[in-house]
């Protein structure tokens, strides 16, 4: 009885904490659009509600694990494209404020932040992968080489969405 209550109890948590979000997939996949996807959802889980990937998809270019976002635009190029191209804003451009999403960013746009290299940037995709998106900017310093000094000069530059 006691198990039977608190089983209902976890699953009326769990479906109090479900925040739907919108996310837009374009390119390679069968039925491109704006998909709802609850928090928590990857980019395999959107691509699986637009069908699937196309037959050229460059699966190499996706980062299959990453947490959608809401208001997330994902682009899934075809074999031999020039994805740079075929996206030209980046993801803090397209937040309209020039700053870099911890919450999206890959490695490379986190390189572009001073005093972040290939094993931080790596730390910082890590920690959201185990972790669960940022909740603010100052989760940053949950990063080991990340201190006060260092966050100070990256307040400016990012951004959690």
């Amino acid at each position: 009885m006691v198990a039977d209550v608190e089983a209902n109890m976890d699953e009326k948590i769990a479906v109090k904490k479900a925040i739907i979000m919108m996310a837009d997939i374009k390119g390679a996949v069968v039925n491109p659009g704006v998909y709802e996807i609850h928090e928590g959802g990857r980019v395999v889980d959107l691509i699986e509600r637009a069908g699937g990937l196309v037959e050229d998809a460059d699966t190499a270019a996706i980062n299959f694990a990453l947490y959608v976002q809401d208001e997330m635009a994902i682009y899934v190029p075809r074999i031999g494209e020039n994805v740079e191209a075929a996206l030209p804003v980046k993801a803090g451009e397209a937040a309209g404020k020039g700053t870099v999403n911890l919450n999206s960013a890959q490695s490379s746009e986190l390189q572009t932040l001073p005093g972040i290299g290939p094993a931080k940037a790596e730390a910082i995709i890590e920690y959201r992968e185990s972790n669960g998106p940022y909740k603010s900017i100052e989760d940053l310093k949950e990063i080991s080489g990340i201190g006060d000094k260092t966050f100070e000069k990256l307040k400016d530059l990012i951004s959690v969405k």
